[in-house]
């Protein structure tokens, strides 16, 4: 697997967009995610957009994180965002995840980023479980969801 920087708005990263937001719908029943994002939100150095390839250089994995800082949907000064992680059905259990995920905390944190927080829903059990294994502890809730029941928010010290 190799994982490359990309765009948030490169073909393959709109392509596994589409794949998650069909997961999030199938799972939740509704659109799926309508966070407002942006490409900008991932630029470096305020964030970074992963692609993960397979051996055919098939897009099957992704991630990113964007800066946040204290506002009113209740993030923190320093804080680093992760959005988008997923992997596609075919992919899974090989560690893309940790890897997507290690490669994103190392360059949140070399950007000055404190802390990183994430929402996840509770009907993604799976993505909870990554989570927790990798040190996230749940936290006061923020976000676009932060008022929904379903909503789950996990945060990790950078430093």
């Amino acid at each position: 697997m190799n994982i490359h920087s990309r765009p948030f708005d490169h073909p393959d990263a709109v392509e596994l967009n589409d794949q998650v937001q069909l997961e999030y719908a199938e799972r939740y029943g509704d659109e799926g995610d309508v966070t407002p994002l942006d490409p900008s939100m991932f630029e470096p150095p305020h964030g970074l957009y992963l692609l993960a390839y397979d051996a055919q250089d098939r897009p099957v994995a992704t991630g990113g994180w964007r800066t946040q800082d204290r506002n009113d949907e209740g993030y923190s000064d320093g804080d680093a965002e992760l959005k988008r992680m997923f992997v596609i059905p075919e992919g899974r259990g090989n560690g893309l995840a940790r890897r997507i995920l290690a490669a994103l905390e190392a360059d949140a944190r070399a950007a000055g980023r404190v802390r990183m927080v994430l929402e996840t829903g509770d009907k993604q059990p799976e993505a909870i479980a990554l989570y927790e294994s990798s040190g996230y502890a749940p936290c006061e809730k923020f976000g676009h969801y932060r008022m929904y029941e379903s909503s789950r928010c996990f945060a990790k010290p950078l430093r």
